[in-house]
Order: C-alpha cells, then sequence, then structure tokens
C-alpha cells in the first residue's frame, strides 16, 4: 500500500537530502582538486565544511522526530554529480572551472528546492526544531549559490576569453595554408566570378 501522509513524505525527502549531501562530501573534494581557479577551489572547499555541518543539522532533524538516522539513495543528485564528472574529463583550464560552476549550481538548486520544501513540510507538521534546522541548512545554500554565481561572472569571461585565444592560434594556420592554394584564400571563388 503507498504511504500517502504527509509525515511519511516529510521522512522519505528528509532520507533523500541526507544521502544527497553525503553523496555531495565526497564529489567537492573531487571538485576542488580540478579546479584552476584558486577561488573556485577556496568555494568548494569551504562549501564542503558547511555540507558536514548540514549532515549534522539533518541528523538533528531526525532526533527531533524519533526516527533512526538514515539515508535513502537520491537518484537526483547522483546524476548531477555523474555529469560533473564527466565535465572533469571533457574540458580543462577555464573552461572546466565554467562546467564546474555550472553544476554546482545545479547542485545548489536541487538543494535549494528540496530543503525549501522540507522546511514547509516540517512547519506544515508542527516540528519548529527541524523547521529551524531545515531553515538553515537552507539559507546556506542560498548564500553558496550567490557566490557561485559571482565567481561564475569572471570565470566564463575568462573561459569566453581562452576560447578567443584558441581561435587565435589556429587563424595563422589557416592563411598559411590558404596561401598555398592561391595567395589571398579567396583565389578560387576569385577565379570563378570573373570566369562568368
Amino acid at each position: 500500500m503507498p504511504e500517502n501522509t504527509l509525515r511519511e513524505l516529510f521522512l522519505e525527502e528528509l532520507q533523500d537530502m541526507y544521502n544527497a549531501e553525503k553523496q555531495l562530501t565526497r564529489a567537492l573534494p573531487k571538485m576542488a582538486k580540478a579546479a584552476e581557479s584558486e577561488d573556485l577551489q577556496e568555494a568548494f572547499t569551504a562549501h564542503l565544511e558547511e555540507t558536514e555541518g548540514q549532515i549534522v543539522r539533518l541528523e538533528r532533524v531526525f532526533e527531533s522526530l524519533g526516527e533512526k538516522v538514515k539515508g535513502k539513495k537520491c537518484e537526483g543528485m547522483e546524476g548531477i554529480i555523474e555529469e560533473g564528472s564527466s565535465a572533469i574529463e571533457e574540458f580543462d583550464g577555464a573552461v572546466l572551472d565554467a562546467a564546474l560552476i555550472a553544476g554546482a549550481q545545479k547542485v545548489e538548486h536541487y538543494e535549494i528546492t528540496s530543503y525549501g520544501s522540507l522546511a514547509t513540510f516540517a512547519e506544515l507538521l508542527g516540528h519548529r526544531d527541524a523547521k529551524k534546522l531545515l531553515g538553515q541548512n537552507l539559507d546556506e545554500e542560498k548564500a553558496a549559490d550567490e557566490k557561485l554565481t559571482r565567481l561564475a561572472g569572471a570565470i566564463n569571461q575568462q573561459a569566453l576569453q581562452s576560447e578567443g585565444d584558441e581561435e587565435e592560434n589556429q587563424a595563422p594556420a589557416s592563411k598559411s595554408a590558404s596561401a598555398g592554394r592561391g595567395g589571398n584564400g579567396r583565389g578560387n571563388s576569385v577565379r570563378r566570378a570573373k570566369s562568368q
């Protein structure tokens, strides 16, 4: 028979979030190590400490409800982390940093939504202590997202600049190749136009 009380939903979502945060404690050190920007490395390291504190708060929520602390596999977080791992393999430099920020913000938005729902459920169910603890986690996630947004401004510009640098490095090779075919690279089209 399906579970159909708000308390059961609340507990299930709480278990999901507990597992999500545990997964994140394993992913953040890898993200920090892969990042090129020192500011981004520091942001990931600081968020790891916050995440560990959030796990402690979640454990306190379970205790306040008289429930055993346990997680339920969070497939949503698993998927987001998997995408981030793929980015680490596919990109490097400032472009990798831009990809890491995009992935980290997906994580933050997932967590903001989850903690927002959990805090609302706690309030509706009359669990004031749980609501307060979940609200603290929610506030930290919002602050982390804002910090990532600030970092993204400069890092995304660096990624764009590195793309421009790459095009400039390829441009001389293109010019010399076209010079070997007729000088200005437009020789064939100019000759066709004259013959018509």
